[in-house]
């Protein structure tokens, strides 16, 4: 294939003539197909359909307690022996909540924000100042905009294929004791995919000995368990690196069964030290009267140990994988050697990035919505919705079907493929 850098203009021109034709072509098909978000398809779903009736009318955990009924704050024993693994800490540091770990989180801030991390003069709100987060970039839009709606300011850290840069973070937390928390998507992240390396955990482990005891990492560990490939690689355990660092109250462990059971009806939890698990559970007791132990309950039932989820999720691997070796095999072959951007070829998680030539993200997702193919918006992976390079694109090819995702792969080159080329022609 031709390098966009070694065409003359007058092989632009053709280039260009050749892919308009294409897009117009398209244009006509009237197509309808959406890689916005990353769902689990219909197929990921259906292999939890055995959760229903599972427990056969039995409500009662082994101390005895009828799940019925109200209480069990912060979930049930089984629960807690059940994810603390994955959490990589112990069953007495593990509560369990309601079905969305978004629910967890954004309480988690709130409170810290108006009632403080231990007790009411450690409360953030206390400082008379703008509050700030550290961000890495590209993220998830759905934690910036938690932050967002609680007044907090975001700041960006770049990221690389260990994690975020640690020596921006470590300057800027030096810099500004008005930053008290840092987002971290640790293992296959959203939507890099990158999994951070032990030197990285191990920095983050420290970051409450240079912040102060107020400040908090968010650790949504959501892809704990969700790989594509057996040997993709593992995450250190950022507990044992906080007990040697003295830090244990700094961090805060989120994650989910919404990607490996049903999306909407799963079990969440947050993990960490029993202090921190102590003053989140006086503040959920103004709020709630107990989650639903009986989906805890069931979800035990289901999921068993750690080896029926490993089996379990290399289901949701096998049914995952095709979707995303059709994009990844189409951008290797359609865009490898054609300079018009780079992507990440994740072993785990639920999204490729794709980083377009600078300046041309947001054309390209209006090049493909014009002819019926929705993308994520362009910028929705940085803060406040502002990708500086205006360059990247998040891709979630799980929900389509794999024909659908093929289309919609196929529509997505050939739209980089034509902001590109018409861009060189404008430099030219």
């Amino acid at each position: 294939m031709l390098h966009l850098n070694q065409a003359t203009p007058a092989q632009l021109r053709e280039w260009e003539e050749a892919l308009h034709n294409q897009y117009q072509a398209v244009a006509k098909a009237g197509l309808n197909l959406d890689l916005t978000r990353g769902k689990p398809n219909g197929e990921q779903l259906a292999l939890s359909d055995a959760l229903d009736g599972i427990l056969a009318g039995k409500y009662i955990d082994r101390d005895g307690t009828d799940l019925r009924n109200y209480g069990g704050l912060d979930g049930i024993p089984e629960a807690k022996e059940l994810f603390a693994p994955i959490a990589g800490v112990k069953p007495e540091e593990v509560m369990i909540g309601g079905n969305s770990s978004l629910t967890l989180m954004y309480f988690a801030a709130q409170a810290a924000l108006l009632h403080g991390v231990s007790d009411s003069s450690s409360a953030w709100q206390n400082e008379g100042r703008t509050i700030k987060f550290l961000a890495p970039v590209p993220g998830y839009d759905r934690h910036f905009t938690v932050c967002q709606h609680l007044g907090i300011e975001l700041i960006p850290v770049a990221m690389d294929e260990n994690g975020p840069d640690m020596d921006q973070v470590e300057q800027l937390l030096q810099a500004d004791s008005a930053i008290k928390g840092m987002w971290c998507v640790p293992r296959f992240s959203n939507p890099s995919g990158i999994v951070y390396s032990d030197a990285v955990v191990k920095r983050i482990a420290n970051l409450g000995n240079i912040a102060g005891d107020n400040f908090r990492v968010f650790w949504d560990n959501a892809y704990a368990v969700h790989t594509l490939n057996p040997d993709a690689p593992m995450l250190a355990n950022i507990m044992d690196y906080c007990r040697e660092a003295g830090t244990a109250d700094s961090v805060l462990i989120f994650g989910s069964t919404s990607k490996i059971t049903f999306a909407g009806a799963g079990v969440a939890f947050i993990a960490g030290s029993v202090a921190n698990l102590e003053v989140l559970k006086k503040h959920f007791s103004f709020s709630s009267i107990g989650p639903d132990k009986i989906n805890q309950l069931r979800h035990v039932a289901f999921l068993k140990n750690q080896e029926t989820i490993s089996e379990h999720m290399a289901k949701h691997a096998a049914i995952m994988k095709p979707r995303f070796d059709a994009v990844l095999n189409l951008l290797k072959s359609e865009l490898g050697d054609a300079g018009m951007g780079t992507w990440n070829e994740p072993e785990g998680g639920y999204f490729i990035s794709f980083d377009a030539l600078p300046g041309l993200a947001k054309k390209i997702v209006e090049l493909a919505a014009a002819v019926g193919v929705k993308l994520t918006p362009a910028g929705a992976t940085f803060p406040y919705g502002k990708d500086p390079q205006d360059c990247n694109i998040r891709l979630s090819p799980t929900y389509p079907s794999v024909e659908d995702v093929k289309k919609t792969a196929e529509v997505f080159v050939l739209c980089v493929k034509l902001a590109s080329v018409r861009q060189a022609l404008e430099q030219a």
